[in-house]
């Protein structure tokens, strides 16, 4: 499995220059809130992602009054020989994405070769926000193992774009519409069974993932929410032609796909309480490591932003012992209170590595 051994870091965020090297097991970083703690797993999520785990747009990144960052991490990788990966990216949005000096022809071609799971208090965008939030989760989860899903998902969004704005003009021609639509539903189709298979497999982890978590006997649950479910994509944009031609839009398609979150049958978002919402996140995110554990044969690298302040000690600690006790791998936790997080880290193994943070710099201790 992938292991960071080493990265450097320049110009990120609030990051100036930074050269850190990591245990293979456990790493803690503490401070303060804003000193930059979750920049810090940020970079690690980008080097592996090539975009950064929030919703913001990469111009957010550099540190203030620069025009470029760069990112470079060295692996150990599964074969037990090292790799170096490098990422810059410039304001003018030119990025470019380095394995051992060599270019990939796409950066997409990256995605997928350092998995990664993160659990982080924005999560909570995919309980309060819209459908996209869910979306982006199960993309950045699919496209991680399945090169194929993420290669028809880039190509059916750029037909949907190409369609719409068609559908801005005048008079749209109908013919070249119905060509686009046949191969929208052509790469449609396994996209959808991709999701499909995904949330069936994720409902009964999650299930025990949350009874860790929360020890609670609340029944949790994700429901795909599909307009493919009842007709093929064609058909669905054949009925849709007309409205699609006065709205000026596409209103039906993968676009629309939802995630619904439940608690005993009704949606998470108004029945269950902030501490029930956060468990139900956390296990998501633990199902997802387990998921994708299975599928590449062996464990992501975890980052656990901020958790310990979510929820209780007991729960944490539950939680932090499913996930060493089963052949775990690289995990990165932050935490402003040091001696809380030593407490159950030192507990579960000796072979882990201490930080502090102090305004973008990161010191050993």
């Amino acid at each position: 499995m992938p292991v960071l051994e080493k990265i450097v870091i320049s110009d990120f965020r609030n990051i100036e220059l930074q050269e850190l090297e990591f245990s293979p097991n456990i790493n803690c970083i503490s401070g303060n809130n804003g000193e930059g703690k979750t920049n810090l797993l940020d970079a690690i999520y980008y080097l592996s992602m090539t975009k950064s785990a929030f919703a913001s747009s990469d111009k957010y990144t550099f540190r203030y009054g620069t025009e470029e960052f760069s990112i470079s991490g060295t692996y150990r990788m599964e074969n037990g020989l090292s790799s170096r990966f490098s990422l810059k990216m410039t304001t003018k949005g030119e990025k470019k994405v380095k394995r051992d000096d060599k270019t990939y022809g796409k950066v997409s071609e990256h995605v997928g070769i350092l998995p990664i799971v993160m659990v982080s208090p924005a999560d909570i965008s995919m309980v309060s926000e819209s459908g996209e939030e869910r979306r982006r989760f199960v993309n950045a989860v699919l496209s991680q193992m399945d090169r194929e899903y993420m290669t028809s998902l880039q190509q059916y969004n750029r037909l949907l774009q190409q369609r719409n704005k068609m559908l801005k003009e005048m008079d749209p021609d109908r013919s070249l519409l119905e060509v686009i639509d046949m191969r929208m539903s052509a790469l449609a189709e396994p996209i959808y069974q991709a999701r499909k298979k995904f949330v069936e497999d994720l409902k009964p982890i999650i299930a025990e993932y949350y009874k860790a978590v929360s020890g609670g006997s609340e029944q949790v649950d994700i429901e795909y929410e599909s307009e493919l479910s009842k007709a093929s994509l064609e058909e669905l944009l054949a009925v849709s032609y007309e409205k699609d031609r006065i709205l000026k839009y596409t209103t039906a398609g993968l676009q629309r796909d939802d995630f619904a979150f439940k608690m005993n049958g009704w949606p998470i978002r108004r029945h269950g309480s902030q501490g029930q919402q956060k468990s139900f996140l956390v296990s998501l995110k633990f199902a997802q490591y387990e998921i994708m554990k299975k599928n590449y044969g062996f464990a992501p690298v975890l980052l656990l932003d901020d958790v310990f302040d979510k929820l209780d000690m007991g729960r944490i600690s539950n939680l932090l012992e499913m996930v060493s006790g089963k052949d775990f791998g690289q995990i990165f936790i932050t935490d402003s209170n040091k001696v809380r997080m030593s407490g159950i880290v030192d507990g579960l193994t000796q072979d882990r590595a201490y930080f502090e943070t102090t305004a973008g710099t990161f010191r050993k201790i």
